[in-house]
């Protein structure tokens, strides 16, 4: 199987070629840049010969030989007369035999004698006809030819070199990440959610080690909530259960033996309980899926779903239920998700309804961003405001009272989610006000009254 090349090696091989490409360009440059110079000099170089050589000729005198040029006089009549006997001679081509011939200007061309090219200069001499020099290339040739190889070594080595050095600055630079893929492969096989993280920076990658921590603190507290759920559904659960399962042993055991009204007292006891267990489990199963989640925040008006949960309530229980909403404070619109938020306003109702005495109005109250209900019951101690929202808390003095003790606990986490808060307080002439606030539509955070206070739920 073919292994997927590493972040370190892509790294490197862009480097690699980023830095070949630059390096290639500024060689291409300087070799064009030397080839002219040189290309330069050697015209330079034949002008000056030439006109040495002519100066001397003129002069009677013979110019010395050199073995990289070929001078040759060439009369009006074409006939060319060598000045190094032995020595191969240029060919004359009709420009430069026109120069011989008319005594002005000059001509220049490449040729090829023995295999070597020469640049060639013709121009005339002052007692008639032309003196012809040519240069050979070859020894400009040989220097371009080591200059290229030299170019090209130079450039392979110092492309090496800078792939070298980028892997090792890429290896230092990615060793975070290296550590931070061991801590979390880690995690995954031993689904140790305490393994600790490597050390992070103040860079990128060390804002991303810091966004792996928070995200394994909430999935640790995650964790540690399911177990708590777990073994507070399963405390929660073992009384109903042994007390159907006591009632069904003793009818098995009695066979119509029992009285019929013992008989009916421990069915009414089993039915009872099969209800309680089965508000429990629904209980439980709303707040560990809480499929409301699928739902998209939008607009509510708070008085209208104080209303329909009111009339839901009284077809329900047939208990007076009244709707308030506070003239100096009028409801407003508030971003929450629909069905969730009729189900916390069906819940508080029935909390309510559940410690208020027969007989008693249970009261919703609705201003600004927030809804309270409030019971005629025997209120909240001071100690108790926190701790009424827990997953299946009973205080002193209620005890006895039929529930599962999960309905305040989904206000808030459905409230929450919702980037609300809840509270709960005793009322002013007794009873409890259990509540919530909201985002008001179109504003970051919730209207908050500054006389109530807030009692977030605990951990």
């Amino acid at each position: 199987m073919l292994r997927t090349p590493t972040l370190r090696t892509k790294a490197t091989v862009v480097v690699a070629a980023a830095a070949a490409l630059a390096i290639s360009l500024a060689a291409f440059l300087s070799y064009r840049g030397v080839s002219d110079l040189v290309a330069d000099e050697l015209e330079r170089g034949l002008d000056d010969r030439t006109h040495t050589v002519a100066t001397l000729l003129d002069a009677g005198l013979t110019p010395p030989t050199r073995p990289d040029t070929i001078e040759q006089v060439v009369s009006e009549r074409g006939e060319v007369r060598p000045l190094a006997p032995g020595r191969d001679t240029l060919p004359v081509r009709p420009d430069a035999l026109r120069v011989a011939r008319t005594g002005k200007g000059e001509s220049r061309a490449d040729v090829v004698v023995s295999g070597t090219e020469y640049g060639t200069l013709t121009r005339p001499l002052p007692g008639g006809g032309a003196v012809m020099v040519g240069q050979s290339y070859g020894g400009a040739a040989r220097v371009d030819d080591r200059s290229l190889w030299r170019i090209a070594w130079t450039t392979a080595a110092a492309v090496a070199f800078a792939a070298l050095l980028g892997w090792l600055a890429l290896g230092r630079i990615l060793r975070p990440v290296r550590r931070l893929v061991a801590a979390t492969r880690r995690i995954t096989t031993t689904q140790d959610l305490t393994t600790p993280l490597p050390p992070a920076g103040s860079d990128e990658i060390g804002q991303l080690t810091h966004s792996f921590g928070h995200m394994l603190a909430a999935l640790r507290r995650s964790r540690a909530q399911q177990q708590q759920l777990v073994q507070d559904a399963g405390h929660e659960l073992r009384t109903p259960l042994t007390s159907v399962r006591g009632s069904a042993e003793l009818l098995q055991r009695a066979r119509g033996r029992l009285a019929p009204e013992d008989e009916e007292q421990i069915l009414t006891t089993l039915v009872t309980e099969t209800a309680a267990l089965d508000d429990l489990v629904r209980e439980l199963v709303e707040l560990a899926t809480d499929r409301r989640t699928e739902e998209e925040p939008e607009a509510v008006h708070l008085a209208a779903a104080a209303e329909d949960g009111a009339r839901r309530c009284r077809l329900r229980t047939g208990r007076v239920v009244l709707v308030v909403e506070d003239d100096t404070n009028p409801p407003s619109p508030v971003l929450a998700r629909p069905r969730a938020l009729q189900r916390c306003v069906d819940n508080l109702l029935s909390n309510a309804v559940k410690f208020s005495p027969e007989g008693t109005p249970v009261v919703v109250r609705v201003g600004g961003g927030g809804l309270a209900v409030r019971d005629q019951g025997p209120g909240i101690a001071p100690g108790e405001r926190h701790a009424v929202f827990d997953r299946f808390y009973r205080g002193p003095r209620t005890q006895a009272t039929p529930g599962s003790g999960l309905g305040l606990a989904i206000v808030h986490d459905i409230i929450a989610a919702d980037a609300g808060t809840v509270f709960a307080t005793t009322a002013d002439g007794g009873g409890a006000e259990v509540g919530f606030d909201l985002p008001l539509h179109g504003q970051d955070g919730p209207e908050r009254p500054a006389a109530r206070k807030r009692y977030p739920r605990t951990p």
